[in-house]
């Protein structure tokens, strides 16, 4: 299996790349952010590579990260979610956004992809979160070296728990959220601390 590919940027098309590896030309199909974001043709690139074999062909997709592969993966197990609505998500949406939309149940943010109805915002949120337990609120969060009460905070503890609920440790997610405070102020909302927290985990 084909893990990962690096080589040059042969030529881009709408949906693929053709990826030049020791004179071997992989045609890699890519959400639109990947590709937007490919060098210039020549240079050289490296693409997370997933594999898809089925007795009729073999087909490769290419991301920027493993999460962002993982997503495409978890997207693939929905119902009614192939590998064209998976690609055009997270063409949409990055890895970080689409988890913080999962994790918020958040339908709208979701049917702005096009191919992506109402519907389907429904099933892809309440099929994505059951991956995960529902949000609870920690016993408590750190912010500026000391601890906080939930009660006092409840935007910081639900990112907190939103955090754990997407697989990340519990210190790991205090220590981000409490980052993301800071950055944001005392009155961001949750949504805004998940956003922050997951580019902080992702650095």
């Amino acid at each position: 299996m084909i893990g990962k590919l690096t080589g040059l940027v042969d030529s881009v098309a709408a949906d693929h790349v053709i990826l030049d590896v020791g004179g071997v030309g992989y045609e890699v199909f890519c959400p639109a952010r990947v590709l937007g974001h490919l060098p210039k043709t020549g240079e050289r690139t490296s693409l997370v590579i997933e594999m898809l074999v089925r007795e009729d062909m073999i087909r490769l997709f290419g991301f920027s990260s493993v999460a962002e592969r993982g997503w495409f993966r978890q997207l693939c197990t929905v119902q009614g979610v192939g590998a064209k609505v998976a690609l055009a998500v997270l063409g949409v949406m990055s890895a970080n956004d689409l988890a913080a939309a999962i994790a918020l149940q958040d339908k709208d943010t979701l049917t702005r992809v096009p191919g992506v109805g109402k519907r389907l915002a429904e099933r892809l949120v309440t099929e994505l979160k059951a991956v995960a337990p529902p949000l609870d609120a920690p016993g408590a969060i750190i912010g500026g070296g000391t601890a906080v009460a939930p009660s006092r905070d409840p935007a910081a503890a639900d990112a907190i728990s939103a955090l754990v609920n997407l697989g990340y440790g519990e210190p790991q997610a205090r220590a981000a959220v409490a980052s993301a405070r800071a950055e944001a102020g005392e009155d961001a909302p949750t949504a805004s601390l998940i956003r922050l927290s997951l580019k902080e985990l992702a650095r």
